[in-house]
């Protein structure tokens, strides 16, 4: 019965076929172990992965003998690793639980690209219905949006994951009645970690009122995956007809975007591209009636507000702010090269070239972003300006502002690079020696 369930479940899917190779993830769980046991069963070619992350002593070398015993039982090739997960958590300052997913993946991928002689098509993993089912309840009280009550995707990538029809009462009447040997993870009984917490404490006591939670939930989760396509769709016809791309900036109009019955919903769609979350949605709502050049920032962008627009642009690159030009020649930074050369010519018309008296400058030159405060003497005026009013008069948007770089010779501006050269550095005499700049733009 077991046995057919999940070749149908894996034939529904197209998750793999008799050719394919598969590498098992079996930690000597029950869940592992009762997969590994039903894909040899069902004549599937697979292999054996194990990951000791060294985190109960010799309760996790014993967990290594059990999956090894298994392996050797069944001929089936088996492939191990140690990690010091604490360490490697410790040195990556990440959670046991985050060290540990890492590095089981990086073993798993260096199985498949380097160690073997074997290609492996799939990695499969015991994910199983209750595990569904904890994770979507976690998404939803985390604060998700559609997508996260899908649950764990049966395929994702070369990721499959055969018992996502079956529940943990079924694999471990399985195991019982075949006397399939296997380990309980004494971690997983305490309930310090979140999951376990839902595990053993949450739903357990929702069950004693209803019987059926994890039946009713793993039901919602079907009807979830089936109506999130048609969300995607209409999602998606609503994304194209709203956003602008300018180049690595994504503009959406927020008239537009509050004529939108579901605005929110489409707005939240959006931002999780760019590494916003769920919790950051109402910010970034107050962003559409913020004073102009308002911002919130995820790991990855910022969202601006720009006049009439919401702006969503990747962070400032960590290349250094502040460069020393000592003399003549080429130097690189943020917006591309910079070449800083002596000659004497005539007007050279180029956009990217600008020429100024060398007389009025002095080495080292200094290159920089913009800075609060900062003024020139825009060609062809004789008053001082602040940039940031010259900004507007260039229509420029806070993203663009935040781009702009200048050239300074004793902490006085001599070029705002792309757009003005100050007139105190401007060609008096012709004939004069001249310095010229050169941009070369990414």
């Amino acid at each position: 019965m077991m046995l057919q369930k999940v070749k149908q479940f894996i034939a529904k899917h197209n998750l793999c076929n008799k050719n394919s190779t598969i590498l098992v993830a079996v930690s000597g769980g029950a869940d592992s172990m009762v997969l590994a046991h039903i894909l040899k069963a069902l004549d599937y070619n697979i292999s054996i992965a194990h990951c000791n992350f060294k985190l109960r002593g010799a309760e996790s070398d014993n967990d290594a003998q059990v999956v090894k015993d298994f392996a050797i039982k069944n001929q089936i090739q088996f492939y191990a690793q140690n990690f010091d997960t604490i360490q490697y958590a410790e040195a990556n300052k990440i959670s046991i639980q985050i060290a540990a997913r890492q590095l089981r993946y990086q073993y798993f991928d260096s199985l498949i690209c380097e160690q073997t002689n074997i290609k492996f098509d799939f990695i499969a993993t015991a994910h199983h219905i209750n595990d569904n089912v904890e994770t979507a309840f976690l998404h939803f009280v985390r604060g998700t949006g559609i997508k996260g009550l899908n649950g764990i995707p049966v395929k994702n990538n070369n990721i499959i994951r055969p018992l996502l029809a079956i529940t943990r009462q079924e694999i471990e009447t399985y195991a019982n009645d075949l006397q399939l040997k296997y380990v309980i993870d004494s971690s997983n009984l305490k309930s310090n970690y979140t999951r376990n917490f839902i595990r053993n404490e949450v739903l357990p006591l929702i069950a004693e009122k209803i019987p059926n939670v994890i039946a009713n939930i793993q039901h919602t989760i079907n009807l979830n995956n089936e109506a999130f396509l048609l969300y995607q769709q209409t999602i998606a016809e609503k994304k194209n007809n709203l956003i602008v791309n300018n180049g690595a900036e994504i503009l959406i109009p927020i008239n537009k975007l509050k004529k939108e019955k579901f605005g929110h919903v489409i707005l939240y769609e959006i931002i999780i591209q760019y590494g916003f979350s769920a919790a950051q949605l109402p910010e970034v709502n107050k962003l559409c009636d913020a004073a102009n050049s308002s911002y919130i920032n995820s790991e990855t962008h910022q969202i601006i507000k720009n006049r009439a627009w919401l702006i969503i642009t990747p962070l400032t690159t960590n290349i250094a702010q502040n460069i020393i030009i000592a003399d003549f020649g080429n130097v690189d930074f943020e917006l591309g090269n910079l070449s800083v050369t002596k000659g004497n010519t005539t007007i050279i018309d180029d956009k990217h070239v600008e020429q100024i008296a060398a007389k009025n400058i002095a080495f080292p030159l200094l290159l920089r972003k913009v800075k609060q405060g900062d003024y020139f003497y825009p060609l062809g005026m004789q008053k001082k300006k602040k940039l940031n009013r010259f900004f507007i008069d260039q229509k420029l948007s806070a993203t663009q502002k935040q781009n702009v770089w200048v050239l300074t010779s004793n902490d006085r501006i001599v070029w705002v690079i792309g757009y003005r050269i100050d007139d105190r550095f401007k060609i008096a005499n012709p004939l004069g020696e001249q310095l010229i700049l050169t941009i070369k733009t990414k």
